[in-house]
């Protein structure tokens, strides 16, 4: 689950805070790292039970409307197709978000208010409407439901964003390609696996993570030599007008084209380029992409990386 455009980005993120410091610890650099991605795999989980919350939440609606001093007829009587949701019944139950959540919990519960609010614009939603006016009550229509429900309306509000951003410093650039995962899951779900629905592992295999490791690793320990590569090419610029975001995202990008001969090089330039337009100046993706090029001729020609 957690991709190698989340691993680049997290390498920046500490390589750019340790350029800022006088030493570098690499089992420390290391151990964040991995604690970092740790984090944003237990945002899959909380977002996941965030969907189980929000239908806990409705029970807890359903029964106060009938404790009502004056009750209506639809008070007593309510609608329940939302608590009887296939879907949801399976995830409450699934085997993996239970015992994660055991280990590492978190609890909706502090946010009372927003997962109310959060129930409510979902029960104003054209999506709910539909899904209450549809004649079709099988598991596929349930599972769809949220699957809308968590793209248009929950993955839509502001407020989400900045309540996980509160909540974890480390969440603060990764909500989306999470969210994206979640989608993916909510899609995957079949209702024959029952409890024992596999959600996505933490890492698809072994080498995302030796990927991440290395990456820093290679980083680290070579930046000396590699800054020195990006200074050759940047020589006519005035040191302070390079913007240290963009030396070190340089210098995890020619750490990458050197030590993983499988990542075509078009690859690495347009992942790291992309990066610059997020986290680095307007100027900063032509910058890098103009001197990366420059290095990676200079590199085949000396036969320091032989791949296209």
């Amino acid at each position: 689950m957690i991709n190698r455009v989340l691993i680049r980005i997290r390498v920046v993120q500490i390589l750019f805070s340790y350029s800022q410091g006088e030493t570098t610890d690499m089992r420390k650099a290391e151990n964040e790292l991995l604690f970092s991605l740790q984090k944003s795999y237990d945002l899959y989980f909380y977002l996941l039970s965030l969907l189980v919350e929000l239908t806990d939440s409705y029970a807890q609606k359903v029964d106060n409307r009938k404790s009502k001093l004056l009750p209506t007829e639809e008070d007593i009587k309510p609608n329940t197709r939302l608590l009887k949701n296939k879907f949801i019944l399976q995830l409450r139950e699934n085997l993996e978000l239970n015992k994660y959540l055991k280990d590492r919990p978190f609890s909706w519960y502090e946010h009372e208010t927003f997962v109310r609010r959060m129930l409510d614009n979902i029960l104003n939603s054209d999506i709910y409407r539909e899904y209450m006016e549809s004649d079709s009550h099988n598991y596929d229509n349930d599972r769809e439901f949220w699957r809308k429900t968590f793209k248009h309306v929950i993955c839509t509000d502001e407020e989400l964003y900045t309540l996980l951003e509160d909540e974890s410093l480390y969440w603060n650039d990764d909500i989306e390609i999470i969210e994206s995962f979640v989608l993916k899951t909510i899609k995957r779900f079949e209702e024959n696996k029952g409890t024992a629905q596999e959600l996505l592992p933490m890492f698809k295999d072994d080498s995302d993570r030796e990927f991440a490791v290395k990456l820093l690793r290679e980083s680290l320990w070579n930046g000396k030599e590699y800054r020195g590569l990006i200074d050759k090419y940047t020589k006519n610029w005035e040191s302070e007008r390079i913007a240290l975001m963009d030396m070190v995202i340089m210098q995890i990008a020619i750490a990458e084209i050197v030590s993983f001969p499988s990542i075509p090089i078009s690859v690495t330039l347009n992942e790291y380029i992309d990066i610059a337009k997020s986290y680095s100046t307007a100027k900063s993706a032509s910058f890098i992409n103009g001197i990366l090029d420059a290095i990676v001729k200079e590199l085949k020609e000396e036969k320091k990386i032989i791949k296209k």
